[in-house]
C-alpha cells in the first residue's frame, strides 16, 4: 500500500468525520425549529437526541467485534449507507417517531465511522501513529466549525431545517464516491485477533477509565448539543458560541502532541476537567458577550478529553487493541443517550420553576439555561475528584501494564 493512496484513504476517512461532526452541530441548530414544527417538549426533543447517542455505541460494539474479520472499508460502506439513509429519512421525517429512528441511524453511522477509521488510521501510519489519529480528531471539532456556521447562517436568511439537514449530503456523497474507487489494506487476522483483546476488557483499569469516559462525554456534548436551547436567550448567538468552542478545539487538538508530551495523559486529563468546571461555570453565570470569554474556557476544557482518553486505552490498557478503543467511545455515547433526556426534563422542570417569578420571557430562558448549567457542573467535579487519583496512580506505578 504505497503512501499515495494511504493519504487518499486518510482523506477520505476525514471527511467521513465531517459528516460525522456536521450532523451533531446542525442537529444542536434545528433542535428549537423542530420542537416548534412539530409540538415537541424538551424531552421528546432529548429523546431524540438520544438516539444519536444510542446508535453510536452500538455502531463502535459492533464494529469493534467484526473489524479484525471484516475490515475498515465494510465498516466506512456501512457508515456511507447509514448516513445517507439517516439523512434522506430525517428530511422526510413527519414527527416524533420519523425523527427518533432515522437519527438513530445517523448515530450508527457515526459510530463506523470511529469503528472503522481510528484502527484503519492506526495501521497506515505505524510509524507517526499518535500524530495522525490527532490530525484526524481535529476534523470532528472543525466539521462542528463548518456545521454550526452553516446552520446559523441558514437560520438568518430563512433556510427551513430541512435545507440544513440536505447540507450534510454533500460531503456524505463525497466520500461515498472516493471509497468506491479507493482500495483499502488488507489485514493480517493472525496479528490482530478480537479474541485477545476480549481477555483484557475486564481489567479494573480499563474499566475505570470506561466510567471516565461517560463522565467526560456528558461534560462535553452535554453542553454542546443543548447549547440552542440553553443559551438561546442568553444575548449572545448559540451557533457562534459553538463555532467558538469546536474552532479553538480544532486548533488545540492539532498542537496536541507537546501538550500531551509535557504534561502526561492524566496530567491532561486533569488539567481539562479543571479547565471544564470553571468554562461551565461561568456560562451560569455570564450574560451577553462576556459568555464568548466562558465559552472559550470551556473550550480549553473539552479540547483534549476525546482524544486523550481513547490515548489512555492505547497507552495504559494496550492490550484490549482496537476494541477497547472503540468500546470506550461507544461508552461516552452510550452515556450521553442516557443523560439526554434528563438534560430535556431538566430545562422542562427549570422553564417550568422560572415562568413562576415575574420575569420577561426572555429572562425565563436565561434563568432556565443557567440552572441546567448548574446540574452539568456537577460532572467535572467529579472529574477533578477521579482525575487526580488516576494521575497519581499513573505517577506512582510507571509500569501499569501489570494492572491490565
Amino acid at each position: 500500500m504505497n503512501n499515495n493512496n494511504n493519504c487518499i484513504i486518510f482523506r477520505l476517512c476525514c471527511i467521513a468525520l465531517i459528516v460525522t461532526s456536521m450532523t451533531f452541530a446542525i442537529r444542536a441548530g434545528i433542535l428549537g425549529q423542530l420542537g416548534e414544527q412539530f409540538g415537541l417538549t424538551g424531552t421528546q426533543l432529548g429523546w431524540v437526541n438520544a438516539m444519536a447517542f444510542l446508535g453510536f455505541p452500538v455502531a463502535t460494539m459492533l464494529g469493534g467485534i467484526i473489524y479484525n474479520a471484516i475490515g475498515a472499508k465494510k465498516l466506512v460502506a456501512l457508515a456511507f449507507m447509514c448516513h445517507l439513509g439517516g439523512l434522506i429519512l430525517t428530511i422526510t421525517a413527519d414527527g416524533f417517531w420519523g425523527l427518533l429512528i432515522s437519527t438513530f441511524l445517523i448515530g450508527f453511522a457515526n459510530g463506523s465511522v470511529e469503528a472503522g477509521c481510528n484502527p484503519l488510521i492506526a495501521k497506515m501510519f505505524p510509524k507517526n501513529t499518535t500524530t495522525m489519529l490527532n490530525r484526524f480528531h481535529v476534523w470532528f471539532p472543525g466539521g462542528i466549525v463548518i456545521g454550526a456556521l452553516a446552520s446559523n447562517a441558514m437560520t438568518s436568511v430563512g433556510f427551513s431545517w430541512q435545507w440544513q439537514v440536505s447540507l450534510i449530503l454533500v460531503p456524505t456523497i463525497i466520500y461515498g464516491a472516493m471509497m468506491l474507487k479507493t482500495q483499502f489494506p488488507q489485514f493480517d487476522t493472525q496479528q490482530n485477533s478480537t479474541t485477545s483483546n476480549l481477555k483484557h476488557l475486564l481489567s479494573p483499569l480499563y474499566l475505570f477509565l470506561i466510567i471516565c469516559m461517560t463522565l467526560t462525554a456528558v461534560t462535553e456534548f452535554g453542553t454542546q448539543q443543548w447549547i440552542e436551547q440553553i443559551l438561546g436567550s442568553s444575548g449572545a448567538s448559540p451557533m457562534v458560541i459553538l463555532a467558538l468552542i469546536t474552532g479553538l478545539m480544532a486548533l488545540g487538538r492539532f498542537f496536541a502532541g507537546p501538550i500531551v508530551h509535557r504534561f502526561s495523559p492524566s496530567g491532561v486529563l486533569l488539567g481539562s476537567a479543571v479547565f471544564s468546571t470553571l468554562g461551565i461555570f461561568l456560562m451560569s453565570q455570564a450574560q451577553g458577550n462576556t459568555i464568548y470569554l466562558a465559552a472559550a474556557m470551556f473550550a480549553i476544557g473539552v479540547t483534549y478529553f476525546w482524544p486523550t482518553m481513547i490515548g489512555c486505552v492505547a497507552e495504559y490498557a494496550p492490550k484490549t487493541g482496537a476494541l477497547g478503543m472503540s468500546l470506550i467511545g461507544g461508552a461516552g455515547m452510550f452515556a450521553m443517550s442516557i443523560w439526554n433526556p434528563v438534560i430535556g426534563h431538566w430545562i422542562d422542570n427549570a422553564r417550568t420553576q422560572a415562568q413562576t417569578t415575574s420575569v420577561s420571557v426572555e429572562q425565563v430562558e436565561v434563568l432556565a439555561g443557567q440552572a441546567v448549567l448548574q446540574n452539568l457542573l456537577v460532572f467535572p467535579i467529579v472529574l477533578i475528584i477521579v482525575f487526580i487519583g488516576l494521575h497519581l496512580f499513573i505517577t506512582k506505578n510507571k509500569n501499569v501494564e501489570k494492572y491490565v
